[in-house]
């Protein structure tokens, strides 16, 4: 699984126009499966980006996480992780899941964080979505499962 995670001091989700998810300090994670990914990559990349020491401490550096400080995540799909703009100009998105295996692979990285006791709010899969987001820092980390180096 990919993710494209980004320290927030505030983010939202809207779907036609209706707040999805809402959050304060955290994190906006940006999530897409790819073609044979399972539940285990699910959970690793859940416990990845709770652990990941972001968050500033008491001097100043990034040494606490998400779960150190408290906050929220806000998980949003985005099959565009995905693309291919190796060759030409318009990018290919054939390396993601399919649309149902995405989904599923989708909820439970959601409920894999949850399960580790962090607030979670969501975007609403496949929907087309609008994202705010105030980038504290500006922090952006990206994550790949198939990255084990």
């Amino acid at each position: 699984m990919r993710a494209l995670i980004q320290r927030a001091a505030e983010a939202e989700v809207t779907v036609g126009g209706s707040p999805a998810g809402t959050i304060g300090h955290g994190l906006l994670v940006l999530v897409c499966a790819m073609q044979g990914d399972d539940a285990a990559a699910a959970e690793r990349l859940a416990g990845r980006v709770a652990r990941l020491r972001i968050f500033r401490d008491d001097a100043g550096r990034m040494n606490r996480s998400v779960q150190d400080i408290g906050g929220a995540v806000l998980v949003v799909s985005q099959f565009t992780l995905a693309a291919d703009n190796r060759s030409g100009n318009r990018p290919g998105f054939s390396s993601a899941a399919a649309p149902a295996e995405g989904e599923r692979l989708y909820l439970h990285f959601v409920q894999a964080l949850r399960d580790l006791g962090l607030p979670v709010e969501t975007g609403v899969f496949g929907a087309d979505m609008r994202v705010a987001l105030v980038n504290d820092g500006p922090v952006t980390i990206w994550m790949d499962t198939a990255d084990r180096g």
